[in-house]
């Protein structure tokens, strides 16, 4: 690969910064300042300056890339690979368990036997890294040269998302959802949990923390329903996301700030990928199992040097060289789904006996056995009540449900735009329950008459409203009543039953990701001492990034691309936006309901009429005690004039 920069052999060799890059800095730690020493961006600065290609230091023509688990995060590694580290595509070999790629983004069915979606994605502008593939990802239905960027911008450009019926009640009633209703020591304690820092935050539940009334608010229904907490979950990443998505604060109540593919996370995103990267050359070998690493762990560090599998009932060894290469894939949320149909409820009881057995937890386990830098899964995976709900997924014909589904969309259902524009939450709803209608057709081959909804519930250990029984130990036909009754349609079940078909998912570790932690629990994209071993997915620690998104996967397995390469690029951290004063100052208005916050007054004064003023927050302040300032202000900014005169 010299020959790649041989003439730029007299800067490179004299260079402290080539061949040493912290691959994944850290922007809450870091002053930024211009320095003789500081030659590559900041740690949060992104934008085109961050595009160059990598550089890899040696030629891998002849390294082997093995990769454990297809979904989001192995198949972006297998895209790092080719891109920045210039590996030949037919090195890389994908090594799945399962019988079809894509990992926890399914979408599958038809509308004869109905569709089925385990979750969705809301999707965020500020996704960096997604981003930053996809543009290069061949578009599903545009012709080359558009990418599935290209794509996603074109709809959501001309197609806005937003909410009308954000809560409802009452049988079927919208209630509304102007207000976040926080009072004001629950926006102090929003604001004190900021100002924390997170190293104070370990082990420490959401309820620990706030009070009855902020669990209580409005603003708590909306970010629990969008984002999936529950008052038991972390703190901790409860304040990641505060930071993350700060941004979109004004956009959490109508989901104004949120942007949603045209079909489902399946054909969207994995379609696309697995197709750019098959065509490329790399392999896939389905239906094997990977139990274990053989890992040497010595003073020179921690070497892996063959991978344990099972194919057929048989264990197979693949021997892995010292020039090649394993990303893992830790943990499943989706593990162990119970399905359930219209007449078959997916699962009856928990039991935490056998939480933690499956495949992808046990190589994670058995990683963990071997050194402590590998986490600890057991605090992930071993309390199925506090990790699980239940999604289903409706394929719909005609029905009282669709005519109801009308009054709640933005859109008529069938026109392809923005329907329901995001989850309606049911707020009395015992189960805590919120259904969804994104743009239809939801999946390329739906016919027209055809609509997929999806519905999820917070709540399992909770009995139904209508049906007097927990969810996941209801038929599809129960919980579709459960839904109708709270919709004010129970009247027409039967005729909602007779056109809709259900598929129940239950899915135990789906938030385990969320469950409290400390540090070291989640190893480190590269643990400490690995030198050919890379760890992804959702279960990784990483600087600033929140979990449960696919920007998070995409993160992990470009840092560990980069890191098993030492590539002459950065992973840059999260969009800066957290540290914008406009959006600091948005965000303190929208949390007070958008009433003036104290000092907004002083600060319109001063800022009115200058080059600055558009920083504030859109609103006029309110009259308040602050108003004495202003005067003393208005007095100096005279006084002033009065000497310049």
């Amino acid at each position: 690969m010299k020959t790649i920069t041989s003439k730029f052999d007299q800067v490179l060799n004299a260079s402290t910064t080539y061949g040493n890059v912290n691959h994944e800095p850290d922007s809450s730690k870091e002053q930024q300042r211009n320095t003789p020493e500081k030659s590559m961006p900041f740690s949060d600065q992104i934008g085109n300056y961050q595009r160059n290609k990598g550089i890899p230091t040696k030629s891998y023509d002849n390294s082997k890339i093995y990769i454990v688990g297809s979904g989001i995060a192995g198949l972006s590694a297998a895209y790092y690979f080719i891109r920045d580290g210039h590996v030949p595509a037919s090195n890389i070999t994908f090594i799945e368990q399962l019988s079809i790629d894509g990992g926890s983004l399914d979408g599958a069915g038809n509308a004869k036997d109905g569709y089925i979606i385990r979750g969705g994605r809301e999707m965020d502008m500020t996704y960096e890294n997604l981003w930053d593939m996809f543009q290069d990802i061949p578009a599903l239905e545009m012709p080359p040269p558009y990418s599935v960027l290209d794509e996603y911008r074109l709809i959501n450009d001309n197609d806005p998302n937003y909410s009308k019926a954000r809560l409802i009640h009452q049988q079927g009633v919208i209630k509304d959802f102007s207000k976040f209703g926080l009072a004001k020591k629950d926006q102090l304690a929003i604001i004190k949990l900021l100002l924390k820092k997170k190293e104070a935050l370990d082990d420490i539940t959401i309820e620990d923390y706030f009070s009855e009334s902020f669990l209580s608010s409005n603003f708590w229904t909306f970010w629990r329903t969008m984002f999936a907490f529950e008052n038991w979950h972390s703190l901790l990443e409860l304040k990641l996301y505060m930071h993350r998505f700060l941004h979109a604060i004004d956009g959490l109540n109508d989901l104004s700030a949120l942007v949603f593919p045209k079909y489902n996370q399946y054909d969207t995103f994995v379609t696309p990928l697995g197709r750019f990267l098959k065509d490329k050359g790399v392999k896939i070998q389905l239906n094997t199992l990977v139990k274990d690493l053989d890992i040497q762990i010595n003073t020179d560090g921690k070497i892996v040097k063959g991978i344990i599998t099972t194919v057929n009932d048989q264990e197979v060894n693949i021997p892995v060289g010292k020039d090649d290469f394993v990303i893992v894939t830790t943990g499943s949320m989706t593990e162990d789904t119970f399905y359930g149909d219209n007449n078959k409820a997916p699962i009856i009881a928990i039991d935490n006996r056998t939480s933690g057995q499956s495949a992808g937890w046990k190589l994670w386990k058995n990683l963990a056995a071997k050194s402590d830098v590998f986490g600890k899964p057991e605090k992930f995976c071993s309390n199925i009540e506090k990790s699980s709900w239940e999604s289903v997924t409706l394929t719909c014909r005609p029905s009282a449900l669709v005519d109801k589904l009308k009054e709640y969309s933005v859109n008529d259902p069938y026109s392809g735009k923005t329907a329901t524009g995001g989850i309606i939450t049911i707020t009395d709803s015992s189960w805590l329950m919120s259904f969804t209608c994104n743009r239809q057709p939801h999946f390329p081959d739906q016919p027209d008459d055809v609509l997929v909804l999806w519905v999820y519930a917070l709540f399992m250990d909770k009995e139904g409203d209508y049906i007097k029984k927990r969810m996941p130990a209801c038929t599809g036909n129960e919980i579709l009543a459960e839904l109708c009754y709270h919709v004010g349609i129970i009247d027409q079940l039967d005729q909602v039953v007779e056109n809709t078909i259900v598929h129940t998912a239950f899915m135990p570790y789906i938030t385990s990701m969320f469950m409290p932690r400390a540090k070291g629990d989640r190893p480190r994209v590269v643990p400490a001492g690995c030198k050919n071993l890379g760890l992804v997915g959702q279960f990784i620690e990483t600087n600033n990034d929140v979990v449960f998104t696919m920007e998070s996967s995409v993160r992990t397995a470009r840092i560990a691309v980069y890191e098993l390469l030492n590539l002459n690029k950065q992973v840059p951290d999260i969009n800066p936006l957290q540290y914008d004063i406009r959006h600091l100052l948005k965000a303190t208005k929208t949390l007070n309901d958008n009433k003036s916050f104290l000092g907004e007054g002083l600060l319109r004064n001063i800022l009115k009429g200058t080059y600055f003023e558009h920083i504030l927050p859109v609103g006029e302040a309110e009259e308040s005690p602050e108003s004495f300032i202003v005067e003393q202000v208005n007095k100096f900014k005279d006084w002033i004039k009065g000497i310049k005169g």
